[in-house]
């Protein structure tokens, strides 16, 4: 069973700005509290994070996930799993200037979860994951640039 979504939200904040925060992937759990640890694996030749551990509360249990991650600044961060404990996990922040200091923000997430855990996380619970995952994104995003 696949989990996919996207959505967007307008930002009082420069395209520089919101691409940093949503880059800046070592710092995710700060305003995604659902990340409850991050590690930098790899990091390319300008420091950016290109292989990370994860770890995300998805309510029933621990999600953990290796991320490649790749970066277009400042429109574009793309990650795909590696490996992990989903079947695939691929996702994107795109960011547009709308001038006069704003910028929307895109997300877009698409999970699948496999055999195994489609058995555990069904129901109701896949709408509580998808809000958590792909739903609630842009305005946690937006909520950390503007505060």
């Amino acid at each position: 069973m696949a989990i996919e979504g996207r959505e967007s939200i307008e930002i009082d904040a420069p395209i520089d700005a919101v691409y940093a925060v949503a880059a800046d992937v070592e710092h995710l759990p700060r305003w995604q509290h659902d990340i409850t640890a991050v590690e930098v694996i790899e990091r390319d030749a300008d420091g950016q994070q290109v292989l990370v551990d994860t770890a995300t509360d998805a309510k029933v249990r621990t999600l953990r996930s290796r991320l490649r991650f790749s970066y277009t600044p400042p429109t574009e961060v793309r990650w795909r799993q590696e490996s992990g404990d989903v079947k695939e996990l691929d996702g994107t922040w795109t960011f547009e200037d709308l001038g006069d200091g704003r910028t929307r923000a895109t997300y877009w997430m698409r999970v699948d979860l496999g055999r195994v855990l489609s058995l555990v996380i069904r129901g109701p619970i896949v709408g509580v994951l998808r809000g958590q995952l792909v739903d609630s994104m842009p305005a946690k995003l937006k909520a950390d640039v503007e505060g």
